[in-house]
């Protein structure tokens, strides 16, 4: 028999959002590199002359691939523990609206709908501020929620047991 009781977390408000999505950027700048270097090496065995920009249609596929990438960074993050490095360094963790991990769809979902939001002059983060649940417009959109985990309590170390 489990004697906790499902405790509701209050919603991530829009700066601690916004604070993890940058943290989050550093790891995105690190991605971005490794898919630079794959990327230069594929052209590089198919003899393309790298001093030279792509052509169209491989810049398209190229920017694809790369939010392929960012977007499976987040997926692999959020379905195994519901934050990335980001959000947990700012105590945030995605969650289904059963208060569960959420599926794939959602996850794959929000990263098509995130991008949109912060694309149409950040109005769909700032819907948070407005909705009485505090969520963003691709929180809505893929059943989804970012709430704000508690404080862990520390045990002092110096104290005698």
């Amino acid at each position: 028999m489990n004697n906790e009781v499902e405790q509701v977390l209050p919603p991530a408000n829009l700066f601690r959002r916004l604070m993890a999505m940058l943290y989050d950027a550093f790891l995105l700048l690190g991605i971005s590199f490794a898919y630079g270097v794959i990327v230069l090496l594929l052209r590089l065995l198919a003899g393309e002359d790298t001093m030279q920009a792509p052509s169209s249609f491989l810049q398209v596929i190229i920017v694809i691939g790369l939010w392929f990438f960012y977007a499976l960074f987040y997926v692999w993050c959020w379905r195994r523990t519901g934050q990335t490095l980001g959000m947990k360094s700012w105590r945030l963790q995605l969650q289904g609206l059963d208060q569960q991990l959420p599926d794939w769809k959602s996850c794959w979902l929000r990263c098509l709908l995130a991008p949109i939001s912060m694309a149409i002059l950040g109005i769909g983060y700032l819907w948070c501020i407005v909705d009485k649940q505090g969520r963003c417009l691709h929180d809505i959109y893929s059943n989804t929620q970012v709430v704000l985990q508690p404080k862990k309590v520390r045990k002092d170390k110096t104290q005698k047991d």
